[in-house]
């Protein structure tokens, strides 16, 4: 069987792309499950599997977070991958189909695991919003005046919170267009990917077309797919009053590629392949820190 990849909630299982795909693994939060029986679900899956990689978002509740660590040391295995991820809910999504794909591979569990540092890279995600008044989760510059305006009842805001940070009122581009101030218009848009993507998006307490209309083909995505909304998207993104979208590489034969191209290491602790710098499962550095200097002695 190939490694498991987990998740914390069923919305973050996108869609397979082809029925090659595996599914994931929903590992049930505290409320759900106890530890008792969170131990038996993830014992019953390193049976099955032989290693297990689980995304950790930073916007997870702390006692999802904590349970996880709890299972891993209890168990007390090397087999357990649990990996920061930094990205948007769906995002996320995004890219644990993008480590499903991979798992069909032939690639090793510490391969798949490192790779989500790298595969992170390609997402580009946002959502349109209604409000930016409380855009607390994602690192991008709120002004005075967008906090403002966020209080009007029309206001929608373009956010693009990885790679790159972007805010842009929408109505700005046409008052731009209207006054002959193409650049200023083309700004609007978020910088996209300059390489071949597909987008998904999830409506949430917000009407507008502008995802599918505008953006897509401003970003010359592939394909464009509609998805349900992750239970973590309102509170990621301080209002309900959203559209959230994340576009990725689809095509495995490129993802493969892209992973199989990158020189593959031994980790020097747990003995695991990885690419990069840093192991997946036992997040040892490739490289060995180097020594402390030691203090000269006064003469």
């Amino acid at each position: 069987m190939p490694t498991a990849i987990a998740v914390t909630s069923a919305d973050l299982v996108l869609p397979a792309p082809d029925r090659h795909t595996p599914g994931a693994a929903v590992l049930h939060p505290p409320g759900q499950l106890d530890l008792d029986g969170a131990l038996a679900e993830t014992s019953g899956l390193l049976e099955r599997h032989g290693h297990l990689v689980a995304v950790v978002p930073p916007w997870l509740p702390a006692a999802t977070v904590q349970r996880l660590h709890t299972v891993r040391a209890i168990l007390e295995t090397d087999r357990i991958a649990l990996l920061p991820i930094d990205l948007p809910p769906l995002g996320t999504a995004l890219l644990v189909r993008q480590l499903r794909q991979l798992t069909v591979c032939d690639f090793s569990p510490g391969v798949i695991a490192s790779a989500a540092r790298l595969l992170s890279h390609y997402i580009y995600a946002g959502a349109l919003l209604g409000s930016v008044a409380r855009l607390d989760r994602v690192r991008v510059p709120v002004g005075l005046g967008a906090h403002a305006r966020s209080w009007s009842p029309s206001a929608q805001f373009a956010v693009l919170a990885h790679p790159k940070p972007h805010l842009a009122k929408l109505g700005a581009q046409e008052k731009a267009a209207k006054s002959g101030a193409r650049q200023k218009a083309a700004k609007v848009i978020p910088p996209g990917p300059e390489f071949a993507t597909h987008l998904t998006f999830a409506r949430g307490q917000l009407t507008s077309e502008w995802v599918a209309a505008e953006l897509a083909p401003a970003w010359q995505v592939q394909g464009v797919l509609e998805n349900p909304l992750p239970a973590q998207s309102p509170g990621f993104w301080g209002t309900g009053k959203l559209i959230e979208f994340a576009a990725g590489i689809p095509d495995l034969a490129v993802l493969y590629q892209l992973v199989a191209s990158v020189r593959r290491e031994q980790c020097r602790w747990c003995g695991l392949e990885l690419i990069g710098d840093r192991c997946g499962f036992c997040s040892a550095p490739l490289a060995a820190p180097p020594p402390a200097a030691t203090a000269r002695s006064r003469p």
